[in-house]
């Protein structure tokens, strides 16, 4: 394993950031090569705890001779964010000097253009540097695994429509209870590097997603930060990297997949219609039916007549909910993977929120 740091510069004077990087070299060249970071949104920890987890087990690997193809690895990718406090609270979403979140504005480049990404860093801005950074490392792999978690959640993925079934894999190696198929459209990390794929020469491709795929890997929730479920993600990490053909050996995970696989479309989010206080009556993994209840927004205190009954909009898998028992109107309260397209329009920008 090869360990180097990349030096961002910061916005003012005597300022500056250190991006770890660890590197496996492959000893196959002709196998694929994987790009894998976490904690894009700096308080999104489950990624940073499986590959804890997971590096140590690739060490592992590398001294057995098993590692086929090149792996880059960074652990803990947003050092910015990190270090955002307001009041104590840890600020690591959205980036405080332009309130953009650290997983939008991706360059969208095409592949070719992948040298220029880094070229002239003293004429941008620190988190555009880090995005940049990142991004180059990313579009040279074939498998790219971006790990966040959501508020709470069960365990899923958002990918590229075009990346299934062949995707039956990732599912099948992290158990995977649902799959969101995203139409490439966004400013996300995720669609960056399918863009750049996108707009490159298909080489000895038939189609540009061949034998590739990035993705967004949802670890549960944010306080889903257990040494158990560290380790089994790791070893999904590995199995997937198995069944891809990067390290050399059988998957030790085969978790047949039998969950709901739903486009940004058929994503319905439930949104809140008053504000108050949330009392949920469902929990993530739960299937309902329409019209049945989700949740009950207090919205007078000591007034029951003022309650507010959420209910099911459809059918469907609830596959996360907002970890805050306080809401405003309009604030998401629940995402429902379903048959029927959403009845809530998605954000410009292709997202389904920000």
């Amino acid at each position: 394993m090869q360990k180097t740091e990349i030096v961002i510069a910061g916005d003012t004077p005597g300022i500056e950031w250190r991006l770890p990087v660890l590197r496996f070299a492959g000893k196959d060249p002709s196998a694929p090569k994987t790009y894998i970071q976490a904690a894009l949104h700096a308080g999104e920890l489950p990624g940073v705890a499986a590959l804890h987890f997971f590096i140590p087990v690739l060490e592992q690997a590398e001294g057995n001779g098993e590692i086929l193809g090149d792996i880059t690895i960074v652990p803990k990718a947003n050092p910015i964010g990190a270090a955002q406090y307001l009041y104590g609270a840890l600020q690591g979403r959205f980036e405080q000097g332009g309130r953009v979140n650290f997983n939008r504005d991706f360059p969208l480049a095409p592949l070719s253009e992948r040298e220029a990404l880094t070229s002239q860093p003293h004429t941008r801005l620190a988190t555009d540097q880090l995005k940049r950074h990142l991004l180059s490392m990313a579009i040279a792999a074939d498998v790219v695994l971006d790990l966040h978690c959501d508020d709470e959640s069960v365990i899923y993925a958002y990918l590229h429509q075009d990346f299934w079934p062949a995707a039956t894999d990732l599912a099948e190696s992290f158990g995977l209870h649902s799959v969101f198929l995203s139409d490439g459209t966004s400013s996300a990390f995720e669609d960056a590097v399918t863009h750049a794929w996108r707009n490159a020469d298909l080489g000895h491709r038939k189609n540009w997603y061949d034998d590739r795929i990035s993705l967004t890997m949802e670890f549960r929730g944010q306080r889903d930060v257990h040494a158990d479920m560290a380790k089994t993600d790791a070893e999904g990490i590995m199995s997937f990297l198995r069944r891809r053909g990067v390290v050399a050996g059988a998957p030790s995970r085969n978790e047949p997949f039998s969950g709901a696989v739903a486009g940004l479309d058929y994503v319905q989010m439930v949104n809140a219609p008053v504000g108050g206080t949330v009392l949920f009556e469902k929990d993530v993994g739960e299937k309902v039916k329409s019209g049945e209840r989700l949740a009950v927004i207090v919205n007078v205190p000591g007034d029951p007549s003022r309650d507010v009954v959420i209910a099911s909009p459809v059918d469907g898998d609830i596959v996360t909910r907002v970890q805050h028992r306080f809401v405003r109107p309009t604030d998401n309260l629940m995402k429902i993977a379903s048959r029927e397209l959403s009845r809530t329009p998605r954000k410009p920008g292709g997202g389904l929120e920000d």
